[in-house]
């Protein structure tokens, strides 16, 4: 399982998710399969750790959602 963040320039916002395969799902965001990322493509995969299982995976992005995808970014790199 993955946790990943994608970020569309086109509308300056973050998209956070979780997924088995990475690369197909960063591919179906970018061809506009998902609602929630279809007006602001093209989607950039920003970063993405693999955790252990799903339930790893759904803590992971909630704790990202809850604390906004940059901020989380932001803390963990220091930027």
């Amino acid at each position: 399982m993955y946790v990943y963040i994608l970020y569309s320039e086109t509308i300056s916002k973050y998209y956070v998710g979780q997924t088995t395969a990475i690369e197909k799902r960063v591919l179906r965001h970018n061809k506009g399969y998902v609602k929630s990322t279809k007006r602001g493509l093209p989607c950039k995969l920003i970063w993405n750790i693999e955790v252990v299982n799903r339930s790893e995976a759904l803590l992971l992005e909630r704790k990202i959602k809850k604390r906004g995808a940059k901020r989380y970014l932001d803390n963990q790199f220091g930027v």
